[in-house]
């Protein structure tokens, strides 16, 4: 009966929210992240603590999540409108429902954070070196899934390694008992957790990182529901470009980044949280493709490649075409989308 009370009342309290918004001129968007609050979402509250949505007439109503890939499938059952997940689940699933599919307007993470560690004093020097290796990955997971492209595009023989499945929480600490040669993680999660566990990630671990040899794949960005979209484009355009702007923000000053954050989430450690932001940034978002395109955007032979290599991991029945799961209508204009100007 208590849950069932809370529930109506955050419902109530949601409606209310919602009709003050119209009220005043702002539309409401719901807006669901991809896992719990970290540093890598604090620019999302540093553009609303700025005025940068109020500015386009937003009300943004922000959600934690439970998975990048869940905030397409949540997007897609018309529970959000919006929201911030990996680009290669709309793949996926544009391939079998392109009508209901998001589509990625800011592409947020240029590089996919997949990744395969190793202890630096362990006997995996190269990507040679895995073949025949004990591998960790949760079941199922994305960077095991990718393993073949990986190894395809570096004469890898696949077939050679062995997969322990394991919860994601225990990928380093078994890594570190030497229960598993190497994992395959989400580099800006793996990374804190290291720090966490009073690890250097930088001198008592090695870094295979899929980008860097041969793996095309984009990650998490911002994705709309078509309804969105057709209904309130002006709309998207001030979602884009309050988001820009934060994220340009939190680039520049990223102890305001987190301040904001730590403002919903009292009880994140700070400094962990930071050096999340500052690794993000360092690692999958100022690339040298960003430098040349500004944040944001993709390049179109890049992303085509990308979703060949996610088909046939995946097994898809079609190949959406880069326009079906990115747009650039929305971006901001260049000049606006580099980082540090």
């Amino acid at each position: 009966m208590f849950l069932t009370t809370a529930r109506a009342l955050l419902a109530i309290s949601t409606l209310v929210c919602a009709l003050t918004s119209m009220a005043d001129g702002r539309l409401p968007i719901s807006f669901v992240l991809d896992w719990k609050l970290q540093g890598v979402h604090s620019w999302y509250y540093l553009a609303e603590d700025r005025g940068y949505f109020d500015r386009e007439n937003i009300e943004l109503n922000i959600d934690q999540g439970d998975g990048s890939a869940a905030t397409v499938t949540k997007i897609m059952a018309g529970t959000y409108q919006a929201g911030f997940g990996d680009v290669n689940a709309i793949i996926q699933n544009a391939a079998r429902r392109p009508e209901s599919t998001p589509v990625m307007v800011y592409m947020v993470y240029n590089r996919a954070p997949f990744a395969i560690m190793t202890l630096a004093d362990g006997p995996i020097h190269r990507l040679e070196d895995l073949q025949g290796a004990r591998l960790g990955s949760p079941a199922g997971g994305a960077a095991m899934r990718m393993f073949d492209t990986l190894a395809r595009l570096n004469n890898l023989d696949a077939d050679s390694v062995e997969w322990v499945n394991m919860a994601p929480n225990l990928q380093e600490q078994m890594l570190l008992r030497g229960e598993v040669d190497a994992s395959a993680v989400f580099s800006v999660t793996s990374y804190v957790n290291l720090l966490a566990q009073g690890k250097d990630p930088e001198q008592d671990v090695r870094w295979f990182h899929y980008a860097d040899h041969g793996v095309a794949l984009y990650g998490n960005g911002v994705m709309v529901s078509p309804e969105l979209i057709e209904q309130h484009p002006q709309a998207v355009h001030g979602l884009v470009r309050a988001i820009n702007h934060g994220i340009r923000d939190a680039i520049a000053d990223p102890d305001a980044a987190i301040e904001a954050l730590a403002k919903r989430e009292p009880l994140i450690n700070k400094a962990l949280e930071k050096q999340r932001l500052l690794y993000t940034l360092k690692t999958v978002m100022l690339t040298p493709e960003v430098s040349d395109n500004g944040l944001g955007q993709t390049d179109p032979e890049r992303l085509a490649r990308s979703i060949e290599q996610v088909a046939d991991v995946f097994e898809l029945p079609a190949r959406p075409s880069a326009s079906r799961v990115f747009t650039d209508e929305f971006l901001p204009p260049r000049a606006q989308r580099q980082a540090g100007q």
